[in-house]
């Protein structure tokens, strides 16, 4: 058994066992729950009362979080002529086509932390998706990563856009801020998140949609969130 630290022992102690806390209880207790000696992320879990199985109730998308996420993201816009040209002009860290994904490939190179693509290279990068793909990298029009509108897609990564994606459970997981930012912006990030998660409901789903939701820092406990948010 995985013995835990005194810090970690203590911080438990001020979770009551089995309590579902209000959305402000939770964001301040999550803060005080941190652990990590650095500036910890802060993610949400949600389990939902869908099937996996069934493709209209796989969900995956994106949203841009009101606050931010307090990350720094590289982004890599794979495109050629005026759209590589308005990526590099709109901030994006890389820019290139054929010579960039060489570059993955032979290099096995991974120096930034999305892609965004054009329509038309998608059938180029599908030669290297076995290796995007496990590191959840390759380009998807769902995320709003494979667009035309390149300039759009960099603003948004860079604003705080976070990626969810319903696993083999029925679970999405997000990552909605840092330990350092305030009880107010934790709070503003956790609704924005859990609002675009209500709206993309499945219309085949019966009885609840959420089954419980929890927040939780980087090894710290996870806290168990009153599950109001439709009201």
């Amino acid at each position: 058994m995985k013995k835990r630290s005194k810090r970690y022992t203590e911080v438990v102690s001020k979770i009551e066992k089995n309590k579902v806390y209000s959305k402000e209880e939770a964001v301040k207790l999550v803060k005080e729950t941190s652990v990590s000696k650095f500036d910890s992320s802060i993610e949400v879990a949600m389990r939902l009362n869908v099937d996996p199985k069934k493709a209209d109730q796989q969900l995956r998308g994106a949203i841009v979080l009101p606050k931010g996420t307090g990350k720094e993201v590289r982004v890599l816009v794979i495109a050629k002529g005026d759209n590589a040209k308005k990526a590099q002009k709109a901030g994006a860290d890389y820019v290139g086509d054929v010579d960039m994904i060489e570059k993955i490939e032979k290099e096995n190179w991974f120096e930034f932390d999305t892609m965004i693509a054009t329509p038309d290279m998608m059938p180029l990068l599908g030669k290297i998706g076995r290796v995007l793909g496990p590191r959840g990298l390759m380009p998807n029009p769902k995320t709003g990563t494979v667009t035309m509108d390149v300039v759009k897609a960099i603003e948004e990564v860079k604003a705080g856009r976070v990626e969810y994606r319903t696993d083999t459970y029925g679970n999405i997981h997000g990552i909605i801020g840092k330990a350092s930012f305030s009880e107010e912006d934790l709070l503003a990030n956790l609704n924005a998140f859990v609002a675009s998660i209500l709206r993309v409901r499945p219309t085949t789903v019966k009885g609840d949609y959420i089954k419980n939701i929890s927040i939780s820092s980087t090894m710290g406990p996870g806290i168990k969130v009153e599950n109001n948010f439709d009201k």
